[in-house]
């Protein structure tokens, strides 16, 4: 079974209770009645809001991602040249002490 986009399915939950809605007696005759109507239309709702919720967070996310991989790349390069100095300027014995475990 194929799944369906969100979008997908609140379209075709919409199409549901206008047909469910013109057609209450002869549905209400197999058990779908006002109630399931309201509650339907209630979780649909709800799915709306919740899925705005998710996209703004979504968006929040992304833009965290990309001011983290931004400090990253920074603390990368600053590491590396520090590498670099202590190796310059610190005999090889000592370079455990900074964290290099390199021979040269």
């Amino acid at each position: 079974m194929a799944r369906s986009s969100f979008a997908d399915l609140m379209n075709d939950s919409k199409v549901m209770l206008r047909g469910l809605q013109k057609n209450a007696d002869s549905v209400a005759t197999r058990g779908i009645n006002a109630e399931f109507v309201t509650n339907m239309q209630n979780i649909m709702s709800d799915a709306e809001q919740l899925n705005g919720e998710q996209e703004a967070l979504k968006a929040s996310l992304k833009a965290k991602t990309a001011e983290l991989d931004d400090r990253v790349a920074k603390l990368k390069g600053m590491k590396s040249e520090a590498v670099k100095v202590v190796k310059l300027a610190v005999k090889q014995e000592k370079w455990v002490e900074f964290g290099i475990k390199a021979k040269r």
